[in-house]
């Protein structure tokens, strides 16, 4: 749950960065930032896998999320 946050902020701040860099006229740096991100959003669209959301949950020992029990009173 916190990689997604994470990776959504991450990808704010390529966007952000990239967008500063056009501003400024650094327009190569800037191409090969926003090239990457969205190489790695097609990615994830085509085959449903996230680099960045894998190594996040790795990072974090985080899992998918699980159910949790709850117990009902008699």
């Amino acid at each position: 749950m916190i990689s997604e946050k994470i990776q959504r902020i991450m990808m704010v701040m390529a966007l952000t960065i990239s967008l500063y860099l056009f501003n400024i006229e650094e327009t190569m740096i800037a191409s090969y930032i926003l090239s990457g991100v969205i190489f790695l959003v097609c990615l994830w669209a085509i085959f449903d896998f996230c680099p960045s959301l894998w190594a996040l949950r790795k990072i974090f020992k985080e899992t998918k999320c699980k159910p949790i029990p709850i117990s009902r009173g008699n």
